[in-house]
């Protein structure tokens, strides 16, 4: 993997983090939805990560609700999929988590993305319901996935369900 700095998503990111949504998604976030986000929404936290020529790579939104992480967005820029960006932008939101105290994170992922699956899965998350019809472009349902958070920070699941420090 290349190396990768983490920070906060700025409004100055969007033209590449809009270009990335749109070739991720069939229902992309606007702009104004970023920037609400970033801006007026006080649970809500985005993070990019920037490859070595400072591009963003890829991005993590999430919000933060009482003792729960519900992360409501993650995309890697199509050149850079299956590098570990989205793993590694995952491992810091969970170990970020799992010091600050809180005790879940949940998300919904299509069943047909069976990459995020199998990376959700590789942390811990396990499927606990589904939404019938949630994405409204298709009708897909939405698998309703947690990782109850335990242990230290540092303490992932790796593929197998083996704990890696």
């Amino acid at each position: 993997m290349a190396s990768l700095s983490l920070d906060r998503m700025r409004p100055e990111d969007l033209d590449e983090v809009l270009a990335i949504e749109r070739a991720s998604f069939s229902m992309p976030w606007s702009r104004g939805a970023f920037l609400y986000e970033m801006q007026q929404n006080r649970v809500a936290r985005c993070l990019v990560a920037r490859d070595e020529g400072m591009r963003v790579a890829g991005y993590l939104c999430l919000w933060e609700v009482s003792d729960e992480i519900h992360i409501t967005n993650v995309a890697v820029r199509p050149d850079s999929r299956r590098q570990g960006i989205a793993r590694s932008l995952l491992r810091t939101v969970l170990d970020d988590a799992r010091a600050r105290r809180f005790k879940l994170v949940v998300l919904e992922v299509r069943p047909s993305n069976r990459h995020a699956v199998t990376l959700y899965e590789s942390f811990g998350f396990r499927v606990v319901g589904r939404r019938r019809g949630y994405y409204y472009d298709t009708g897909e349902d939405a698998l309703v996935m947690e990782a109850v958070l335990r242990g230290e920070p540092g303490a992932a699941r790796e593929p197998g369900g083996a704990v890696r420090r």
